[in-house]
């Protein structure tokens, strides 16, 4: 079914060029979609390029600091046309509100919410019919644990139901909710603190284990390719969320 609904199909992923947003478009591109990816790094960018290209993808890239919401404009004005779109973008924070630095608050809120806001705002005008956007919240934290990330999560999921009344029936608006995952975005911790993060999210999921990127990556297969799915999150948390 995937294979059908992607052929020569035109997907932008924005955060594209590693972790689960490489995968998605590596699921992508087996299923014979045409891809553009869209990061920060160039180094990443070509080197997903070329791992793309292998699988016989027609792969372009674009390097935009999503954060930057004239790049951004400036990037969708010669983006042209496409099928679906999927957003990776949201930097995340945690540990409580009454210790929390503004600053650091506010710029989580403005990545994770206010940028995929404005992706969403100029993505519906290139946005083919019978397209969709999936954006990206999370789990694995409520009211002992709510900050920045959390509340940005709550933002994502209720900005997916108002634009997919807007967008339908042109398009389709969902989220994937993952909780905590390896995956290079945390790239820059040391490999200790990464270890005790995984050990402390293994032991609070009801699977006892975290997620393989795969486990995230297909969800996002998923909600492109099923047609009657808009304005939903799904969440690929191990039930993290039923004993929070």
């Amino acid at each position: 079914m995937a294979s059908s609904a992607l052929q020569h199909k035109r997907v932008v992923v924005i955060g594209g060029s590693s972790g689960i947003g490489l995968r998605v478009a590596e699921l992508c591109a087996e299923a014979g979609a045409q891809l553009l990816i869209v990061g920060r790094n160039q180094q990443r960018l070509a080197a997903a390029q070329d791992k793309l290209s292998a699988l016989g993808a027609i792969v372009e890239t674009a390097q935009v600091d999503a954060h930057d919401h004239q790049a951004l404009a400036d990037f969708f004005a010669n983006a042209g046309a496409f099928d679906h779109l999927v957003s990776m973008v949201g930097d995340v924070m945690g540990g409580g509100f009454l210790s929390a630095d503004m600053a650091v608050i506010r710029h989580v809120l403005e990545s994770k919410f206010f940028t995929n806001v404005r992706i969403a705002q100029l993505a519906a005008n290139h946005i083919n019919q019978g397209g969709s956007l999936v954006f990206t919240s999370g789990t694995g934290g409520r009211a002992q644990d709510a900050c920045g990330s959390y509340i940005g999560n709550l933002g994502i999921n209720a900005l997916v139901e108002g634009l997919a009344v807007e967008l339908a029936p042109k398009a389709r608006v969902n989220a994937v909710s993952p909780t905590w995952t390896v995956t290079p975005f945390w790239r820059d911790l040391p490999a200790e603190q990464v270890a005790q993060i995984k050990a402390h999210f293994a032991t609070a999921i009801p699977m006892k284990r975290t997620a393989e990127i795969d486990e995230l990556a297909s969800a996002y297969l998923f909600l492109i390719t099923n047609g009657f799915i808009t304005g939903q999150h799904i969440a690929v948390d191990g039930g993290i969320m039923l004993g929070a």
